[in-house]
């Protein structure tokens, strides 16, 4: 049976991420990194490419899941003929090991349970070797594949056509306890753990974590919950911060538009730092500061749009015939082609974040001006250049409006940091180089016909991403510019209320098939709304959108109008960024219009 993607619940320990399904299955698990191989895949297949199943055995269970307070600690209550039990999922934080625990508490009653463990190594291409274990306690179950190892603990289980399974009953006060842990399989089997305290020390950090930011207003909940999957997304030891957890979810059902996005794009890393040092997170900005200046490290030319989680350079792109894709859409593909691309709006984006860092009151490393005058002058040298644009066209590179405008932001910025920070640099080249960009993009990206800034030059056309033009300080939300910008988007792209990214016929993509609504298209446009005084329109729309969150308040990518269900990887960064954003947006909006002055009285 295929589950729809926001019927998952992520876990996660700030180095992968694990999603559990609302019957209490894992369908998606790479240990012990976000871009490690699966050893879970049955999100991207059925479970004959791995899950691991826990739920009562009566058939007529009913079950409610929710966070425990502001953490990644799932409780899934359920309820059946004979009593109550519940089931704690998480991934301990800060043990320095890869684990998983499943904690099953008794509430009422008694209930039979059943767990099937089916695991499946290197995305389902490697059936491991297993053995009992009497000697590493607890039941132990080890598993081994090439490189890979497992122990499981807990009730035994037994071996049925390459699966495991176990049967046991948990009353009222009674707790069972279930972990496994990966580890290198040429190394010893890793010690049973202290679940009790492994649970406590990571409910804590989590707690505390949530504290520092403060969310009040109308949509502080789901606000809260998107800093939270920020967070979560971010590696502890790297600093880098994927794009999402899974590979190949499905921007259209069916079709063959799935990416592999767990990976460190520059763009979505750098408006998450923005988003996180907005709401009190320093050190994040700081440690992501460290993975940029160590990814980057070399010639500004080589500078790619995207790294792996520890600045790796080399992500080539091969398709997994092991895994069938997420109801059949094919091809599942690992790694990510686009790496290779040249994208001139990261400079921009980069840059922003630095300069945010900068506003916020961090300081220079010695390195990171450095760093930063490096690729301005990058950016001095390839302005002119045509790109693939921040949706990675795989179609031919075109002079990206977009892309200008971005590369237009680089040079601001490196102009504030000389004249507001007085640091050193040539200030005046720069802002000689910055008007030259401006004439250009008012020249060539402003269709007077269409009164609207235009996708590419020559286009005729729109894309989402002109929204950020406001967003960068290009221009103002309520230049008339901008404004003729917004009604032209809304005709061309606007699509059950919902915005494309861009017109996916036209051909620009070079991709066949189309896709679904871009959430973090349409949160931006809650964000001009409301920044060009259409506070209703921004309410009404960021309203619609927060609605499409799944009950534990996470989103993915895109979103399908039609059947209701959301689409592409999951939880998507930069969905959650955007909801941040729209959501800050809206309340300065409000704050700004409560601070009017009555009109006097006569």
């Amino acid at each position: 049976m295929v589950v729809n993607i926001e019927d998952y619940a992520l876990i996660g320990d700030c180095h992968t991420g694990a999603l559990v399904s609302r019957t209490g299955s894992i369908d998606w698990l790479c240990f012990p990194r976000f871009d490690s191989a699966s050893l879970f895949g049955a999100i991207l297949g059925s479970s004959e490419h791995g899950n691991w199943s826990l739920a009562p055995t009566d058939e007529s269970a009913t079950s409610t899941r929710a966070y425990v307070d502001d953490t990644f600690i799932l409780c899934t209550r359920w309820s059946t003929e004979g009593g109550e039990v519940e089931v704690i999922d998480f991934m301990p934080h800060g043990d320095r090991r890869a684990d998983l625990v499943r904690r099953v508490r008794g509430i009422s009653g008694t209930v039979s349970m059943r767990q099937e463990l089916r695991i499946r190594f290197d995305y389902a291409a490697a059936l491991p070797w297993m053995r009992q274990a009497p000697e590493a306690g607890g039941n132990a179950l080890v598993a081994i594949a090439g490189p890979d190892a497992l122990v499981i603990r807990g009730p035994k289980l037994a071996a049925t056509d390459h699966a495991h399974s176990a049967d046991f009953t948990v009353s009222a006060g009674e707790t069972v306890d279930i972990t496994m842990t990966w580890f290198p399989s040429h190394r010893p089997v890793p010690e049973e753990m202290d679940v009790d305290q492994q649970l406590e020390s990571t409910t804590r950090w989590w707690r505390e974590w949530a504290t520092i930011s403060h969310t009040p207003g109308r949509y502080n909940s789901i606000v809260q919950r998107s800093l939270l999957v920020l967070r979560a997304l971010t590696h502890e030891d790297t600093g880098g911060i994927v794009a999402a957890a899974t590979t190949s979810l499905p921007e259209a059902f069916g079709g063959s538009r799935n990416w592999d996005y767990r990976y460190v794009w520059l763009r979505d890393a750098s408006l998450t730092l923005v988003v996180l040092s907005g709401h009190g997170y320093a050190q994040e900005g700081l440690a992501w500061r460290g993975w940029l200046l160590r990814a980057l490290a070399g010639d500004p030319a080589d500078v790619q749009i995207m790294y792996g989680l520890s600045g790796e350079r080399r992500l080539a792109e091969w398709e997994v015939d092991s895994l069938p894709g997420h109801n059949g859409a094919a091809p599942v593909r690992v790694g990510n082609g686009a790496y290779l691309q040249y994208q001139g709006d990261v400079f921009g984006e980069v840059m922003l974040a630095l300069q945010k860092a900068r506003e916020a009151g961090e300081k220079e490393s010695p390195f990171s001006w450095a760093l930063q005058r490096a690729l301005l002058q990058f950016v001095e040298d390839n302005w002119s250049r045509p790109d693939n644009g921040i949706w990675e066209i795989r179609g031919p590179q075109r002079h990206f409006t977009h892309s200008r405008v971005m590369l237009w932001a680089a040079l601001d910025c490196g102009i504030r940091g000389v004249r507001d920070f007085g640091l050193d640099g040539p200030v005046e080249r720069w802002e000689q180089l910055r008007a030259e960009v401006t004439q250009e993009i008012e020249a060539n990206g402003f269709d007077t016909a269409l009164n609207s800034y235009t996708q590419f030059y020559g286009s005729g056309t729109v894309d989402a991403s002109l929204l950020q033009l406001a967003q960068v300080g290009y221009l103002e939300p309520t230049d008339p510019r901008m404004l003729g910008t917004v009604a032209a988007i809304e005709s061309e792209l606007l699509h059950n209320g919902l915005l494309m990214r861009y017109r996916t016929e036209t051909g620009v993509d070079g991709l066949a098939g189309t896709e679904n609504p871009f959430l973090a298209c349409s949160f931006w446009l809650v964000e001009q709304y409301a920044l060009s005084g259409r506070t209703e329109d921004a309410t009404a729309l960021m309203d619609r959108l927060v609605s499409f969150a799944n009950d534990l308040g996470l989103l993915s990518e895109e979103y399908d109008v039609e059947n209701s269900r959301q689409a592409g990887n999951y939880p998507q960064a930069l969905s959650h960024l955007a909801l941040v954003r729209a959501a800050d947006a809206l309340a300065s909006a409000s704050y700004l219009s409560s601070r009017k002055p009555e009109p006097a009285r006569t």
